[in-house]
C-alpha cells in the first residue's frame, strides 16, 4: 500500500436527542452564529424550531441563511460569506444534508478571504484560515459531515468541481437519525446510491497489498445493500435509519481508503452532467456507474470478478471471467433499479445534444479518473451508452 498520514479531527455526536449538546460545542468559538440550511425541510421536520429555541435560550446572537440548492452554487456561498463579514460571525452551523454542508465549507473559508471564493475550488488559491463550523445532519449520503471535501457549482460558467483542504473539516457533527425519518423516498434512495458510489470509487484502485481495505469495502457494500433494501420497504424504521446514517459517514470519511487512491472519474463525469442539467448527483451516479464498469472491465478483469463474487454473490463455478463480472454488474443495476434509482439519462430528459460539451468539461484537466483514466472520446462513449 501507499505511505499515508491520516488525520480526521471531526467530533461525531451520534444518536437520538443529541441536539442539546450544541450550545456547549458552539460556546468554544463565540456567540455570533450563522445558521445555514436548504429549501426548508428543517422547518417541516421540526429541527428549525428546536434549533432556534435552543440557541435563543443559550443567548447566542443568531443570523440565518436559507435557500442552499441541492447542487450548491458559488453565488450562494458568496452570499453566506458576505453575511459572515457583515455581522462578524464567530461560528457557523450547517443544518441539512451534504449540499448545505458543502456550501458551508466554502462560506467558512470565503469569510476569511478578500478574493473570489471560486479561487479555492479551481486551485488558484488555498485557504489559510476559515471560520469554525459544525453540522446537524438531516440527510444520509455524502459524509461531508466528517470529511474535508466539498462540491460547488459555478452557475455562470456551468462548471462543477470538488475541492478540499484541512480547514474544511467540521469541528463537530450532530447525527440524530430521527431527523432523517421525514426524508422523501427519492432522497433516501439517492443516499443509498451515493454511499455505495463513494465506496466503489475507493474500491477501484491500482495500489497493491490492500487486502484489508478491499475487504472492508466489500463488507461495507454488502451491509449498505442489505440495510438500504430493507429501508425502502420500511422507511420509518429508526434502527435502519440509524444504521444507514453511520454507513453514510463511513462511506467517505477516509477510513476505507487509507493507503490507496481510488478512481473518482465517475464523479467527475457526473459533476459535468449536473453542472449543465442540474440533476441530483446520486441519480447521475446510478446511471453512470454500471456503464462505467462495463466499459472499464477489460482493464482489470480480476477486480470485477472479485466484486461480483464477494459483494453480489455470483456463483463463479465453470464461468469465464467476463460472464462472472457482467453478472455482478447486472446485479448492481437490478438492485439500484429495484430500490427506485434512475437507469438512463432519458429519465431526466437528457438527450445527446450536450454529450460533447459534458465530456469536454469532464476531461478539462486531462484523462478522467485514477484507475481507468478515460479519454474524452471514451467519456462520450460512456455517456452515449447511458442514453
Amino acid at each position: 500500500m501507499d505511505n499515508f498520514i491520516f488525520h480526521n479531527p471531526t467530533k461525531l455526536i451520534f444518536g437520538e436527542n443529541q441536539l442539546g449538546r450544541l450550545p456547549k460545542e458552539l460556546a468554544t468559538y463565540g456567540k455570533k452564529v450563522l445558521v445555514v440550511y436548504g429549501g426548508g425541510s428543517i422547518k417541516r421536520n421540526g429541527l428549525y424550531d428546536s434549533l432556534m429555541n435552543l440557541l435563543d435560550k443559550s443567548e447566542f446572537e443568531v443570523y440565518e441563511m436559507g435557500g442552499v440548492e441541492p447542487n450548491p452554487r458559488l453565488s450562494t456561498a458568496k452570499r453566506g460569506a458576505a453575511l459572515c463579514k457583515q455581522h462578524d460571525i464567530d461560528v457557523i452551523v450547517a443544518a441539512g444534508g451534504g449540499s448545505v454542508i458543502d456550501c458551508t465549507k466554502l462560506i467558512a473559508s470565503a469569510a476569511k478571504y478578500d478574493g473570489d471564493p471560486w479561487d479555492f475550488v479551481i486551485g488558484k488559491a488555498r485557504p489559510t484560515e476559515a471560520l469554525p463550523f459544525g453540522t446537524i445532519l438531516t440527510l444520509t449520503a455524502t459524509s461531508s459531515e466528517m470529511n474535508a471535501g466539498s462540491v460547488i457549482t459555478n452557475e455562470e460558467t456551468k462548471e462543477k468541481y470538488g475541492w478540499g483542504g484541512p480547514f474544511n473539516y467540521p469541528k463537530f457533527s450532530i447525527l440524530d437519525p430521527a431527523y432523517t425519518l421525514t426524508v422523501p423516498m427519492d432522497q433516501t434512495v439517492n443516499g443509498i446510491v451515493d454511499t455505495m458510489s463513494h465506496i466503489f470509487e475507493q474500491y477501484f484502485h491500482l495500489t497493491e497489498n490492500t487486502s484489508f481495505q478491499d475487504e472492508m469495502c466489500e463488507a461495507a457494500l454488502r451491509s449498505v445493500m442489505d440495510i438500504g433494501g430493507r429501508l425502502v420497504e420500511d422507511p420509518n424504521n429508526m434502527e435502519l435509519r440509524e444504521s444507514m446514517m453511520l454507513a453514510g459517514v463511513w462511506g467517505l470519511n477516509g477510513f476505507l481508503s487509507m493507503g490507496m487512491r481510488g478512481d473518482w472519474g465517475t464523479h467527475d463525469i457526473e459533476h459535468a452532467v449536473s453542472a449543465i442539467y442540474d440533476i441530483p448527483h446520486a441519480g447521475g451516479l446510478a446511471i453512470l456507474f454500471p456503464h462505467w464498469m462495463r466499459l472499464t472491465y477489460p482493464r482489470n478483469p480480476k477486480r470485477y470478478v472479485r466484486l461480483a463474487v464477494n459483494v453480489f454473490g455470483v456463483d463463479a463455478t465453470g464461468k469465464p471471467d467476463e460472464e462472472i463480472a457482467m453478472e455482478g454488474i447486472d446485479r448492481l443495476s437490478a438492485y439500484w433499479q429495484k430500490i427506485g434509482a434512475p437507469v438512463s439519462l432519458a429519465d431526466y430528459q437528457i438527450d445527446d445534444s450536450q454529450l460533447e460539451l459534458i465530456a469536454e468539461k469532464a476531461s478539462a484537466k486531462g484523462l478522467v479518473g485514477g484507475y481507468a483514466k478515460l479519454s474524452k472520446d471514451e467519456v462520450v462513449t460512456l455517456l452515449t451508452a447511458c442514453l
